[in-house]
């Protein structure tokens, strides 16, 4: 768990491609029991919002292919970054929605 947080802390631009790795990388660790899912998406929406980039929400009409890309990811890491730019769609909606700018996020 440090070496993976230690490789975010030292970058100083982190892209949405890198916050995808970083939520693999740690989904993968199974650090707990239960519940590792939770924090990570957490973990992950609190790095978008701290590196400006709008987060993701994965809900039941993409969940099968989120899971696929996390197991899929060291092949083809392109379905999981691809699943989550379709939460991260779902999530500007809703920000439309309600009339929050997307500049809010930066």
């Amino acid at each position: 768990m440090g070496f993976l947080l230690s490789s975010c802390v030292e970058k100083e631009t982190v892209s949405f491609e890198d916050i995808i790795a970083f939520h693999h990388r740690f989904e993968s660790i199974h650090p707990f029991q239960d519940g590792n899912g939770r924090v990570e998406r957490l973990t992950t929406f609190e790095e978008c919002l701290k590196n400006g980039q709008i987060p993701f929400i994965i809900d039941e009409k993409i969940k099968v292919y989120y899971y696929e890309g996390l197991k899929n990811y060291n092949r083809y890491p392109k379905q999981l970054l691809e699943t989550c730019l379709a939460g991260q769609d779902k999530h500007t909606a809703i920000m439309n929605y309600f009339r929050i700018p997307l500049s809010s996020m930066s």
